[in-house]
């Protein structure tokens, strides 16, 4: 299994050179990939333009939106030139993240209805899909730049029934948002019969995204940040904050946790954004 690491830009405060830096550092610790957490009302970075800040500074590691909340970027068109973009700059390290969002604050500030998201959604992913493969849509031809040969990776993420039958039918696989390791064979059982269903040959990949904190005191730690941005949440905060793996022993049982029920890459997001939680999470997890 793949272990990847989730960018800082979640956290309130994370400067741009931390960001950076922990590009850097994760490149260089031997991390699969780099992740991001989207949202549109919170004082985070904007998923796209930081693995683009990240892409500048790397050479391997991969590039992971986990996920990007795709119908509240208004058009299909945008979104895939912004893909296209970053799977161009990035000498095609782009994994393409995406699902349909849950939060109505974020819809509103896009100026984006909330409702029949889901439509909206598979009518995106379709016109993406079609664009990435070269459709041309006026005088100057298709949407660019050019990645019909070599497309961004499309992972798609949620958990209603939807989710596996919309993976098997435009994406490359399925992610997990945050649960713990025994939440995830139910889930790919249904990955798996969705993807027989829609007659693909191969397997699906399968991705899961979790938390950890190795700062001196984690629990506080995951508590301020994490519980943080889970707080729109309510009661879902306190279980979030709990099912973060606190120290090195939790951190290492989460990974062979993942990697006994079948995970492909594990994207590990921090609680704070101290650059010693590169070095402390390869210690434990490579």
């Amino acid at each position: 299994m793949k272990v990847a690491i989730g960018l800082p830009t979640t956290i309130p405060g994370a400067r741009g050179d931390e960001v950076v830096e922990w590009a850097r550092r994760a490149e260089a610790a031997g991390f699969s990939g780099l992740g991001t957490i989207d949202r549109l009302v919170y004082p985070n970075y904007e998923s796209l333009v930081a693995l683009g800040a990240a892409a500048a500074v790397t050479e391997r590691i991969g590039l992971i939106t986990s996920i990007a909340i795709l119908p509240m970027r208004q058009n299909a068109a945008l979104a895939a030139k912004q893909a296209a973009t970053l799977q161009h700059l990035s000498g095609g390290r782009f994994l393409f993240g995406v699902a349909p969002g849950g939060r109505p604050d974020d819809f509103e500030a896009a100026g984006v209805p909330f409702e029949n998201r889901g439509r909206r959604f598979e009518e995106m992913l379709d016109d993406m899909k079609r664009i990435w493969a070269g459709e041309e849509r006026g005088f100057a031809g298709g949407v660019g730049p050019d990645v019909s040969d070599d497309p961004p990776t499309l992972i798609l993420g949620g958990q209603v029934d939807a989710a596996f039958r919309r993976a098997a039918q435009y994406g490359d696989g399925w992610i997990a948002g945050g649960g713990l390791p025994e939440y995830f064979p139910p889930a790919i059982e249904k990955l798996e019969a969705a993807w027989r269903e829609a007659g693909r040959d191969g397997e699906p990949r399968r991705l899961a995204l979790t938390y950890f904190s190795l700062d001196d005191d984690p629990e506080s730690q995951a508590r301020k940040t994490i519980g943080n941005y889970y707080a729109f949440a309510a009661d879902y905060a306190d279980m979030v904050v709990a099912s973060v793996a606190k120290g090195e022993d939790a951190v290492k049982e989460r990974v062979r946790a993942f990697e006994d029920v079948g995970c492909d890459e594990l994207i590990m997001f921090p609680a704070s954004s101290s650059l010693e939680q590169v070095d402390r999470l390869a210690a434990a997890a490579l």
